[in-house]
């Protein structure tokens, strides 16, 4: 399997402001966290990110950009988007109202998370963003399309994700970004700090996975297959 590296994303021209119906309803000077994902499906593990995220940090809003189709995914392990979208509205929901279910990479044609990022930036001026992830992606955050650019693009925030607590902690990412770290006890100043900047948000542990889900399906369609 191939992977992408350190260095500069190519940059597009963007999409127009006002070209694009994203339904984001957001408005200069909120607090913003983007958390995207395959969400296939989405769980309470994740809603538990966006809740950890949203308090730690003062957020407004946060949006979770569920992807089409993840470029380092199998294709046919990923469930159709309606679905996954339904399953993030549903974990969403038990977060509250301030939990925004998007499907803007598809309405904007944007395959790479630093081409999607590049694309709100731009049609939301104002908008003080944070990059919300999971350390169990920090961990494989250097092999993204563009990731050094996505650290300078906007803040990140990095929640603790079992299994992946010292791997996340040593990630090439963190060990190059080392030193625009920000102490968790100041976490709240991220949104207005100038990437980049990246905080590493520890938190009580929950161990749902998609993963684990997605093979306890499968293995509940063996049974019943037996049985029939």
């Amino acid at each position: 399997m191939s992977f992408f590296h350190a260095g500069p994303a190519p940059k597009g021209s963007g999409l127009r402001r006002g070209a694009l119906r994203d339904g984001l309803d957001l408005a200069p000077g909120m607090k913003v966290g983007l958390f995207g994902g395959s969400f296939n499906p989405a769980h309470d593990g994740h809603a538990h990110v966006a809740a950890t995220a949203m308090q730690r940090l003062g957020l407004d809003r946060v949006v979770w950009l569920v992807s089409p189709q993840n470029p380092l995914k199998s294709a046919h392990e990923t469930a159709p988007l309606a679905e996954r979208m339904a399953s993030a509205r549903a974990a969403a929901a038990t977060v509250g109202p301030a939990m925004i279910i998007s499907d803007f990479e598809t309405r904007a044609g944007t395959r790479w998370t630093v081409d999607t990022l590049r694309a709100i930036v731009a049609r939301h001026p104002g908008v003080q963003f944070v990059w919300l992830m999971g350390s169990d992606n920090l961990a494989d955050f250097h092999r993204w399309r563009g990731w050094t650019d996505i650290m300078r693009l906007m803040p990140v925030a990095v929640i603790a994700r079992p299994g992946s607590l010292l791997d996340s902690r040593t990630a090439p990412a963190a060990v190059r970004f080392a030193r625009y770290r920000v102490p968790m006890a100041q976490a709240g100043l991220l949104p207005s700090l100038e990437a980049p900047a990246w905080t590493y948000l520890s938190a009580p542990l929950n161990h749902r996975s998609s993963t684990a889900i997605r093979a306890a399906r499968a293995g509940r369609g063996e049974e019943s297959n037996q049985v029939g």
